[in-house]
């Protein structure tokens, strides 16, 4: 009986990469495995037909010979031609591995070497600062939870600091050998973890593995003008490496907490000034907080609650550079409270004398009236 086109027993077009090809591959070897369907000829069939079209197909020298010449230019090269298992270059092992390796934890000798140096994890830490500490700069101790290299065996797993010795269980390869009916399984060695080798004394403090969990306390400077967002990079202050490899980075988050007289918005701050009913309507001057010490504010005559005073050069230096930002001090106007008789007296008599020439006084409030007659005579209309 003639063969099918390999293409089309996997489902793909010659346009297809590797990677559509393992993918179209490792469908059809989970629907028609033997080991799924027991006792069924056809199945065993459709799953060696597969097998052969994914070894010719992933092979760049077989398939550019199938493309050219069909199954005449590969005909005896696929590791299931003829209809046995064996022959050619590879085997059955070796393609299972490639293709399932990734569910069955080995395969296809195209993992990392673990015993390969290989670099720390970086890690992550909030910094929450007050708004001072962040616009001037400071200098803070910070504990930072991580994997260090063991002191005890000065990072190499053993306690007599020993060479690791070859893995007696997979013979240094990290790899074993599940055999499960007529096909095998790859596998990452329960004993050595893949690593291939083994420690023949562990030391105690660290289980052999070189690294320990401990608490790093690191002086970190805080250059002026951070905000939250920003982050902090400490070289080589994260995990600590495996098999001698270098530490990680650690960085270090900032969150500026709230503060209770200022809010930040970039280099500005804005803050509220309480401003008295009297020197808003006469002038005066009042102290205004600044992060740098107290100034004065002058209160010109007739200033309406909501006023926006600005004060240059009062806010924040940016850390990346830049010309330092102002201070914006919003004025609120405050209704006198817990007024005495004598008080009232007085405020009564100052409204009466305002009363003809009210206009003049109040222009706001004037315009407010007008606004709203005219409101409702639209309104009736």
């Amino acid at each position: 009986m003639s063969k099918r086109d390999y293409y089309e027993v996997l489902g793909v077009s010659k346009s297809d990469d590797e990677k559509a090809i393992k993918k179209a591959y490792r469908r059809l070897a989970m629907k028609y495995h033997p080991d799924r369907n027991p006792d069924d000829e056809e199945a065993s069939e459709k799953f060696k037909e597969a097998t052969e079209a994914y070894e010719v197909l992933t092979d760049s020298s077989k398939r550019a010979a199938y493309d050219q010449y069909g199954h005449a230019g590969v005909d005896g090269q696929a590791g299931f031609g003829g209809g046995g298992f064996g022959g050619g270059d590879g085997g059955f092992g070796d393609i299972f591995g490639d293709v399932f390796g990734d569910i069955f934890g080995g395969g296809g000798g195209r993992q990392r070497n673990p015993n390969a140096p290989q670099r720390g994890s970086d890690l992550r830490y909030r910094l929450d600062l007050d708004l001072e500490e962040a616009v001037h700069g400071t200098t803070v101790s910070i504990k930072v939870p991580t994997m260090v290299e063991c002191d005890s065996c000065d990072g190499t797993g053993s306690a007599d600091q020993s060479a690791p010795v070859t893995c007696s269980t997979c013979g240094g390869h990290g790899q074993v050998r599940m055999q499960q009916g007529f096909f095998s399984v790859q596998q990452t060695c329960p004993a050595c973890h893949g690593r291939g080798t083994q420690v023949k004394n562990p030391c105690r403090s660290c289980h052999g593995e070189g690294r320990k969990q401990d608490q790093k306390t690191l002086s970190v400077k805080i250059p002026p003008g951070v905000d939250t967002g920003d982050r902090i990079r400490l070289s080589g202050e994260g995990e600590a490496g495996v098999n001698g490899g270098p530490a990680g980075d650690l960085y270090v988050q900032v969150s500026v907490r709230q503060h209770a007289i200022f809010e930040r918005d970039g280099k500005d701050l804005y803050c509220e000034v309480p401003v008295s009913f009297v020197d808003a309507a006469l002038g005066g001057e009042q102290e205004v907080p600044t992060l740098d010490g107290r100034v004065k504010l002058k209160i010109p005559a007739e200033t309406q609650s909501g006023k926006m005073f600005r004060l240059r050069s009062k806010g924040v230096k940016p850390v990346r550079g830049g010309s330092q930002g102002d201070l914006m001090c919003k004025v609120q106007v405050e209704t006198p409270v817990n007024l005495t008789e004598r008080q009232k007296e007085l405020l009564r008599e100052f409204q009466s004398s305002m009363e003809d020439t009210s206009d003049k006084h109040s222009p706001k409030k004037s315009n407010w009236f007008d606004s709203v007659k005219n409101f409702f005579e639209d309104f009736k209309s």
